[in-house]
């Protein structure tokens, strides 16, 4: 890949940075209007097709419909912000700021940015891309990974307001901790060959050259729109797959069938089969809990339940499948069993102590 070259100031003309700017304007004020009417979308959508969302299809339809641009408008715009950021810091920086002085403090870092960032495990993605191609290390791109679906504000406020704050206290150091000790263990094993080779070129390519010249606006705004030609259009294929996928299982979430095997008398089996059945589904907290909700309020045991909210926000199979362009299938089976592994403890943890 050849890295776009910005041009000095001094070798653009002035009046080329006015329509820049205002082209940019114009740009950001229609990915802000797309985003904020994604509803209204896929509910137009839902009418014309002539379906409802009290059906199977009509919900997961709705779910694909919504869940689709969105993905694509986060993934467009951070990807774009991240191409612009790389005209201004070093990768080398980037890499110092994360991996901090100390082992683990990038790791912790990484965790808690995630606290603040609302995403579901796909919409995180586009984040963990432009981690890696900034040159950030890859555990400690993992531990924001795993927390920023899992460990988000909009989590613990539902949490918080369905349950009080012990439980959502306990989730908040568990699944921080699960991130952070997924993130140190990938680190240590130095699983960055098992990257895809496109990423690995992006990386090599990145280089703190201070010597450069400034680049401009307009050099900075075309690097930002090669950084989402280069990315955006290898992913956007397995962006739809996983989202067809994770849509087609939504609409047929198996609520009763699920608070059968999770009771508060099953057997030591059903926190893992309760991992296992959340894996292939997909959504994100707020649209999990409720389901939370439902279990409980047919028996369901508290740590059970969670144990399958963390699977579906932060193991989910639509995920996996967008992260196969970016990883191969040694690195996503590790991951995924790493955070499986936290994910029962903290099942375990919750059953116990509640």
């Amino acid at each position: 890949m050849n890295p776009v070259e910005p041009l000095p100031d001094k070798t653009v003309p002035a009046f080329t940075t006015l329509p820049a700017l205002a082209a940019l304007g114009v740009a950001t004020g229609l990915w802000v209007l797309a985003y904020r009417h994604l509803g209204d979308f896929a509910d137009i959508v839902i009418a014309a097709l002539g379906l409802s969302r009290q059906t199977h299809l009509g919900e997961a339809l709705h779910f694909f419909f919504y869940d689709t641009p969105k993905v694509l408008l986060l993934l467009t715009g951070i990807v774009f912000v991240m191409g612009i950021i790389h005209t201004f810091v070093a990768p080398e920086r980037t890499r110092a700021l994360l991996s901090g002085k100390r082992l683990g403090v990038g790791n912790v870092m990484a965790a808690a940015l995630g606290i603040v960032t609302p995403f579901c495990s796909c919409s995180a993605v586009p984040l963990f891309i432009g981690f890696l191609s900034a040159g950030v290390p890859l555990g400690i791109t993992f531990s924001f990974l795993i927390s920023a679906p899992m460990v988000n504000e909009v989590a613990l406020a539902l949490l918080f307001g369905l349950f009080g704050w012990k439980v959502a206290a306990l989730y908040l150091a568990l699944g921080l901790s699960v991130a952070i000790v997924a993130g140190l263990v990938i680190g240590r094993l130095h699983m960055e060959k098992h990257l895809e080779d496109w990423v690995r070129e992006m990386q090599s390519t990145q280089s703190a050259d201070f010597s450069a010249p400034t680049p401009s606006l307009v050099g900075r705004l075309a690097a930002g729109i090669h950084h989402v030609k280069e990315i955006v259009g290898k992913v956007w294929p397995y962006i739809l797959a996983g989202i067809a996928l994770g849509a087609g299982i939504h609409g047929y979430v198996p609520e009763d069938f699920m608070a059968s095997i999770m009771g508060k008398d099953a057997p030591w089996w059903s926190v893992p089969a309760a991992v296992l059945i959340g894996v292939p589904m997909y959504t994100n907290a707020a649209g999990i809990i409720p389901i939370v909700e439902a279990l409980i309020g047919k028996g369901a045991a508290l740590g059970t339940v969670l144990a399958f909210m963390m699977s579906v926000i932060a193991l989910s199979l639509p995920e996996m499948i967008i992260l196969r362009k970016v990883l191969k299938i040694p690195l996503i089976a590790t991951f995924a069993g790493v955070v499986a592994l936290g994910i029962l403890v903290v099942g375990y943890v919750f059953n116990a102590v509640l």
